[in-house]
């Protein structure tokens, strides 16, 4: 299986010079053998057969059904459908008109390559160290950036400087937001919580920042410590918003960007989303590194402290800033913050304070969720806790929307002609909301096993990889012609002509105005957010 896979990589490599137009829409990296396999052809067919890519045999043939129409696209679509073809190997599917699809391949580990790039690409993130990578015949490498960050003019007297060294870039920028790093560390977590059986065996040739960790949570680690350091110096618990410019860069290097950075005020939702990841940094590190576990859960507690002495909601003014933003309300974070301390040490207050904050609220469980709205993880960490206390009221209430959730994602995925699971909205981002979606489907399968749960979730995977409308990946450097001009400061100025790669972009606002294009941030940035729910899609795919 390894040869195939690697085989299709140099293949795929290859392909990413081919020009856009493809009328077929499939995943271009491929197909799980005991899996659903359906690619769509904006022509009409009537027959399509599999053709092994490497001779043209066929090796299986079928009608192809359709026309199907959806109202926000211009074309209409005829389905090739080859699940019960579970053999190995590299293959083509050719229609009628004698036109052949981009290669793809079947196999029980075809994401396993896609899962360690779209990973190593947070280490590729990294802030306030040297960088490097060789793929597809180039190579990639920042110096150490950022090692005067960050100021304290914004939240202590002016000409203030305290460690803020460390970190991710958060996302085309070179900014770091706390609201954000919370939603990407939560899923991540969530991963190595649902997947570590087989994510601990991973290697991704990181640098030894962390000794004895396995390395999927090293690279979380690294994040991790810049958190720490995001706590006001005072003690008093508060967490600077971010730390960035007061404006954005030009396309330049990291290590050219020497303007001056600053911790900015304080505000409740990103306090509030510190304690969250700390508390579970503290349970998932316990094992490795009972010393710094504590660490990160006496910050949690400082800082929950706090926010409890100050319940009510403080936003951060931009003022100066026009970096990233991340305004949300706080009550999702403050409800992630209480469970997440309560699974970590068991403290009843803590339940008490989830349970009353859930209780209260509208509705439990988001189809369509992102960083201003966190409360799934909240409530996906109290279903899946196996401790004692919880009530059965509010445990089955919870229960009973995260499957009626779920169920409304199959059905909106049934119903889309390339079998999306957000169905027909689109906004900024929605590539990384997909990806999340998987999160509800995984975590409702748990309760409730159901293979079109696992069904539906592949197929977020394939729409990212070219099951839409443009018959293209979404990520740079994987699959078939994926894009080459991400909003993404690195890529636009460190003269490879090939994007860095592993990076999902956000996706079109409407169903048929995505463009890649670097100017395009609304459609073709990359961000932490849609890369950990990126990451924890393909996490469920991929073998030992």
């Amino acid at each position: 299986m390894r040869k195939i896979v690697i085989l299709l990589v140099i293949l795929l490599l290859a392909a990413q010079s081919l020009p856009a137009q493809n009328i077929f829409s499939l995943n271009t990296l491929g197909y799980l053998q005991q899996h659903e396999k359906v690619a769509s052809v904006a022509v009409e067919t009537s027959s399509f057969s599999l053709i092994i890519s490497e001779s043209g045999e066929v090796v299986f043939t079928s009608e192809a059904t359709g026309p199907y129409r959806q109202e926000n696209f211009d074309t209409q679509v005829w389905n090739l459908d080859f699940s019960e073809f579970e053999t190995e190997g590299n293959y083509q599917l050719k229609i009628d008109n004698g036109k052949i699809s981009p290669v793809f391949s079947i196999g029980d580990d075809v994401y396993r390559h896609a899962f360690e790039t779209s990973f190593r690409a947070f280490y590729l993130w990294r802030c306030g160290a040297s960088v490097e990578a060789e793929y597809g015949g180039n190579s990639y490498s920042h110096e150490a950036c950022h090692l005067e960050d960050g100021h304290l003019d914004y939240i202590t007297d002016k000409g203030g400087w305290k460690d803020g060294v460390g970190g991710w870039h958060d996302a085309g920028d070179h900014g770091k937001y706390v609201v954000n790093a919370g939603i990407s560390m939560g899923l991540m977590f969530f991963a190595w919580d649902h997947f570590n059986d087989v994510l601990k065996n991973y290697s991704y040739d990181l640098p030894e920042t962390a000794p004895d960790y396995p390395d999927f949570l090293k690279e979380l680690k690294w994040e991790t410590d810049w958190l720490l350091k995001m706590q006001y110096p005072d003690g008093s618990g508060r967490v600077s918003h971010k730390l960035t410019r007061t404006g954005f860069s030009d396309f330049i290097m990291p290590e050219d960007d020497h303007e001056k950075r600053y911790f900015t005020e304080w505000s409740s939702a990103a306090t509030a989303s510190f304690v969250g990841i700390m508390a579970q940094a503290s349970r998932y590190f316990r094992p490795y590194d009972k010393e710094y576990a504590n660490k990160c859960l006496a910050a949690a507690e400082i800082s929950y402290g706090f926010l409890v002495e100050n319940p009510e909601y403080h936003r951060f003014e931009q003022g100066d800033f026009n970096t990233g933003g991340y305004q949300s309300l706080d009550e999702d974070d403050r409800l992630w913050a209480a469970v997440e301390l309560w699974e970590t040490t068991g403290n009843e207050l803590y339940l008490a304070d989830f349970e009353n904050r859930l209780s209260k609220m509208n509705r439990m469980v988001d189809e369509d969720w992102d960083w201003q709205n966190v409360r799934n993880m909240a409530v996906y960490t109290y279903l899946l806790s196996s401790r004692d206390g919880k009530s059965r009221k509010l445990f089955r209430k919870a229960k009973k929307e995260a499957i009626s959730v779920a169920n409304s994602i199959v059905a909106k995925a049934h119903n889309d002609i390339y079998r999306r699971p957000l169905g027909s909205v689109f906004y900024w981002g929605c590539n990384g909301t997909v990806a999340r979606q998987v999160l509800n489907l995984q975590v409702a399968n748990r309760f409730n096993p159901n293979p079109a749960y696992i069904e539906t979730a592949l197929n977020a995977v394939h729409h990212l990889f070219g099951s839409n409308d443009y018959g293209r990946s979404f990520v740079t450097g994987l699959g078939y012609n994926p894009p080459m001009y991400p909003h993404d400061r690195r890529s636009g100025a460190d003269g490879v002509e090939a994007p860095w790669p592993g990076y999902i972009v956000g996706g079109g606002q409407t169903a048929t105005d995505w463009v890649d294009e670097e100017a395009s941030y609304s459609t073709n940035e990359v961000a932490i957010n849609w890369q950990a729910a990126l990451v924890y899609a393909l996490a469920g795919f991929v073998q030992p």
